[in-house]
C-alpha cells in the first residue's frame, strides 16, 4: 500500500507542476526534491522517536499525516487561480505555492515514518531461513501495487477527476487501508497508544531492556502502579506482550477495549472463580507454548500504598508447568517507579 500511494503522487507530479500550478519543467523537478526530502527527514526521525527499538508505533502516527496532509493538498491546490506557465523565481514568489510545498514535506515526512518502521519490522520478525524469501515477495507486492496505482489513477483522470481531486481521493482511501489494517493487525494501534503515553503523558525512561529477549518465550514480571502499567510496558518491550490481568480491569471504559484489543488475559483469584482462574493459566500457558513473551503482575492487583505487596503463587504454577513441559523460561524481572500519586494510580 505504501508503494501504491507513493507511486500515485509522483506519477502526477508533472500535472501537478504544470495543469495545476502553472510551472515548468524545474517546478516539477522541485516537487520531486521536496518530496524527496520530506521522506529523508521522515527516515531520520524514525530513529530519534524509536528510541533504538523497532517502533511501529509510528506506523499510525504515519498514516494519520499522510492522509491528513494529502486531503489538505487537494484544498491548497484546487484554489489556484489559471496563471500562465512561470519559471521557478515566479512560482516561488507566490505564497499560495508554499503551501503546497509544505504539503508535500509533510506528506512525505510521515510517509517516512510510515515505511522505515514496517521495513524494520519484516527483517526482525523474519525467520532467518525465510527472511530473503519474504523480501524478494514483498518487493514482488511492491512492483504490483505500483502497476496498480498507475492504472487507477490514469482510470480517475480518464473519468474526470482532477490531479486534485486524484490527491483527495488516496488521501481518502489511505485513512480508509490503514484504519482496516490497525483493526485487522491490533498490535500497530496498541504501539502507538504506548507511544504516545510514553512520550506525551509521562516522562518515561527505560534502562535494561536489552535483557529482554528478541525471540522465545519468557515471563515479565512487574510491580503494578496504576491502571496503564500495562501501557507503558507495551512501550518498553520491543516485542507484543500477552498480560495476565485482572478481570475487573475490562469492565473500565476504554482501557477494557484496549486490552482486550491487545488479547489479554482476563484472571480472577481461585477463591472467587476456580474455573475462570484455571482457564487463564491455561492461556498463559499456551502462549508461553507458542514462544511469546508473557507479562505478569504477581501481586494480583494495583497498590493501594505505593508499596510491594505479597505475590500470589500463579507466576510459580506458569513457571513450573513451562519447565515440566521442556520449556527454557527466562523470567525478567521489571520495575515501573515514581508512578504512584500519578492520575492513573490509586492515590
Amino acid at each position: 500500500w505504501m508503494w501504491f500511494f507513493g507511486a500515485v503522487f509522483l506519477s502526477q507530479f508533472p500535472s501537478l507542476a504544470k495543469e495545476v500550478l502553472h510551472g515548468n519543467e524545474q517546478v516539477a523537478s522541485l516537487l520531486l526534491v521536496v518530496f524527496s526530502i520530506g521522506i529523508g527527514i521522515g527516515s531520520l526521525l524514525c530513529e530519534v522517536l524509536s528510541r533504538r527499538h523497532v517502533e511501529i508505533g509510528l506506523v499510525p502516527l504515519g498514516a494519520i499525516g499522510m492522509s491528513v496532509f494529502s486531503i489538505d493538498l487537494y484544498f491548497a491546490s484546487r484554489a489556484l487561480p489559471p496563471a500562465e506557465i512561470m519559471g521557478l523565481g515566479a512560482f516561488l514568489d507566490q505564497g499560495a505555492h508554499w503551501r503546497v510545498m509544505l504539503d508535500l514535506a509533510l506528506l512525505s515526512l510521515f510517509a517516512g515514518l510510515y515505511s522505515v518502521p514496517m521495513y524494520a519490522l519484516i527483517q526482525m520478525r523474519a525467520q532467518p531461513t525465510h527472511r530473503a524469501r519474504i523480501i524478494a515477495a514483498n518487493n514482488i507486492l511492491n512492483a504490483l501495487f505500483m502497476i496498480a496505482s498507475s492504472l487507477i489513477a490514469g482510470t480517475l483522470l480518464k473519468s474526470g477527476f482532477t490531479v486534485p481531486q486524484v490527491f483527495l481521493f488516496t488521501g481518502i482511501a489511505n485513512a480508509v487501508v490503514a484504519a482496516y489494517i490497525f483493526l485487522l493487525v491490533p498490535e500497530y494501534l496498541l504501539r502507538f497508544v504506548a507511544w504516545v503515553a510514553s512520550r506525551f503523558v509521562y516522562r518515561f525512561k527505560v534502562r535494561g531492556d536489552e535483557h529482554i529477549p528478541t525471540q522465545g518465550a519468557a515471563v515479565l514480571v512487574c510491580n503494578h502502579v496504576s491502571f496503564v502499567d500495562a501501557v507503558l510496558l507495551m512501550a518498553a518491550s520491543p516485542r507484543p506482550i500477552r498480560f495476565l490481568m485482572d478481570h475487573r480491569i475490562f469492565q473500565i471504559p476504554v482501557l477494557g477495549w484496549l486490552f482486550r484489543l491487545a488479547k489479554a488475559i482476563p484472571v480472577a483469584p481461585r477463591a472467587e472463580d476456580p474455573a475462570a482462574y484455571e482457564k487463564a493459566m491455561q492461556a498463559a500457558a499456551q502462549v508461553l507454548r507458542e514462544g511469546d513473551l508473557l507479562g505478569i503482575f504477581p501481586e494480583g492487583g494495583i497498590t493501594r500504598d505505593g508499596s510491594i505487596q505479597p505475590f500470589k503463587p500463579g507466576v510459580t504454577r506458569i513457571a513450573d508447568t513451562a519447565t515440566a513441559e521442556g520449556i527454557a523460561l527466562p523470567v525478567i524481572p521489571m520495575a515501573l517507579t515514581h508512578l504512584w500519586g500519578s492520575y492513573f494510580s490509586r492515590v
